[in-house]
């Protein structure tokens, strides 16, 4: 008997096998998918870039022609500064950074929804054991009353297959948007990178104004001596005196007051590398960075560079996707249900021939009015189709705006740049001349004062333009995408 029960329900997993893995052949290979064929949108490129041609390389500062080697960013990007302690903290933004990790996990929160639109390609199985004890009047007897209990194993089956595509579109969606987080994932790590890069520079450039105006302020110190002496021996005047006074404390109070600015961009980098300000500090150091040239390509290189232009891609190919999704509601449903388990009065004869029950069907449901739903949810996902190849456009427009700008900010800043490295020079030349006219008792000292103060004042210029550089070289670097470089069909390999 038990021999008997046993082939019986063996026969039946068999069959039963064999007519899902039949339905299973029938989905993947013969099913529909009514989302329309992707092609990714088409964007005008231009040929070269506009604002830095290679004509114009001797023009600007550290430029030339790329060599063949160099015709690539490779993905430690900040190390052609040359700059020890900021490759230490760009290494450190991917582990700590708080917005790489929120990148991170929404990337991970994105591979987990794919798994769970993946889910619903297989059955759902679920069991429901039950002990009822019940007590019912009798029916022969109606003065006395029947008190049994009955015990139950089922296991119940249920299988939507996917006959027009609406799970494999929805994976396929979820599977796109992975991808999007992981280029979003990669332009925040980006952003963050070129930030600390920014503030280094920035702090650097700091320093160095701190020791223009350290050694001012000695030049100013022996300048208040020799002019009180001078006023000793009745060569120079009290007015003399107060002016170089004056002169002195301005230029200390410049340099404290660069101290609240070098203190609060210390704090910033000390954040961007998820550590309190409070354990975090950056030596002083002078500026040592030069000005260099970044290969940058031509500008079709951007559609494959840019991680943001990379997740609005994607997100152009999932709202695709999703148009398959609304169009397969037009179909009916068909659901292929199933259950098969034990049932007995008693414990000992649960498992008996007798108890074993089972059950197979099949249930079609298909919407006959719905008031115009179906209809505006095509056309609303239609709409969000047409509106991401908008915004991906738009991506690929801006990307061309902030890498010309960025050129066109170096040529520029270039040219600028040697103006004000002449200024600098003719101000020395300047307070030179005026120093020896005043020691030579041809001219007061206020003229001491205003050369000393016009070159102060150039040579700080001269320092802000040299960080106005080096953000313009960070910020074309990201413009072009820094070092990331991945194409949709290798991150969609790595899913």
């Amino acid at each position: 008997m038990k021999h008997s029960i046993r082939t019986t329900t063996l026969k039946l997993i068999s069959a039963t096998g064999l007519f899902i893995c039949s339905l299973i052949w029938l989905v993947f290979f013969n099913g529909c998918s009514f989302a329309p064929n992707y092609q990714i949108p088409s964007v005008q490129t231009p040929a070269t870039f506009k604002e830095l041609t290679p004509d114009q390389f001797n023009q600007t500062d550290g430029w030339k022609t790329a060599d063949p080697i160099d015709n690539q960013i490779r993905g430690n990007w900040w190390e052609i500064f040359h700059e020890p302690e900021l490759n230490t903290f760009e290494n450190q933004v991917s582990i700590s950074n708080q917005n790489v990790a929120a990148a991170t996990a929404n990337f991970l929160a994105a591979r987990a929804v794919v798994k769970q639109s993946r889910s619903q390609y297989f059955p759902t199985v679920s069991a429901d054991p039950s002990v009822v004890s019940s007590r019912q009047p009798s029916l022969s007897t109606p003065i006395t009353s029947v008190t049994g209990t009955e015990y139950s194993l089922p296991f119940d089956a249920s299988w939507e297959p996917d006959f027009w595509g609406r799970i494999r579109n929805t994976v396929k969606a979820n599977s796109l948007e992975v991808q999007a987080t992981l280029a979003d994932l990669e332009n925040v790590r980006l952003t963050m990178q070129a930030e600390v890069a920014v503030d280094y520079f920035q702090l650097r450039v700091l320093d160095a104004q701190k020791q223009l105006l350290a050694a001012s302020t000695l030049a100013y110190a022996e300048e208040l001596k020799l002019t009180q002496v001078q006023q000793s021996a009745g060569l120079a005047s009290g007015q003399d005196v107060l002016l170089a006074e004056t002169q002195l404390e301005i230029t200390r109070a410049r340099a404290i007051d660069l101290d609240i600015q070098r203190a609060q961009i210390e704090h910033a980098i000390a954040v961007l590398l998820g550590r309190p300000p409070s354990t975090f500090a950056i030596g002083i150091h002078s500026l040592a960075a030069a000005p260099l040239a970044i290969p940058f390509g031509i500008p079709s290189q951007l559609l494959e560079r840019r991680p943001d232009i990379a997740a609005a891609e994607r997100r152009v190919a999932e709202a695709n996707a999703q148009i398959g999704v609304a169009l397969a509601a037009y179909y009916p449903a068909i659901t292929l249900s199933g259950s098969a388990g034990y049932q007995s009065t008693s414990i000992q004869n649960l498992f008996s021939g007798p108890g074993l029950v089972w059950s197979v069907g099949a249930t079609l449901a298909q919407t006959l009015f719905d008031g115009g739903l179906r209809k505006a949810v095509t056309e609303q996902t239609r709409d969000i189709y047409q509106g991401t190849v908008a915004n991906y456009r738009l991506t690929v427009l801006s990307a061309f705006q902030q890498v010309e700008d960025n050129l066109s900010t170096l040529r520029i800043l270039s040219q600028e740049l040697q103006q004000q490295n002449a200024a600098v020079a003719s101000s020395q030349g300047y307070l030179s001349l005026a120093q020896t006219r005043y020691h030579s008792g041809l001219d007061d000292y206020l003229n001491v004062v205003t050369a000393e103060a016009t070159l102060l004042t150039n040579q700080e210029t001269a320092l802000n333009l040299r960080l106005e550089q080096l953000t313009a070289s960070i910020q074309l670097i990201k413009a072009l995408g820094g070092g990331w470089d991945a194409s949709p069909e290798t991150t969609a390999a790595n899913l």
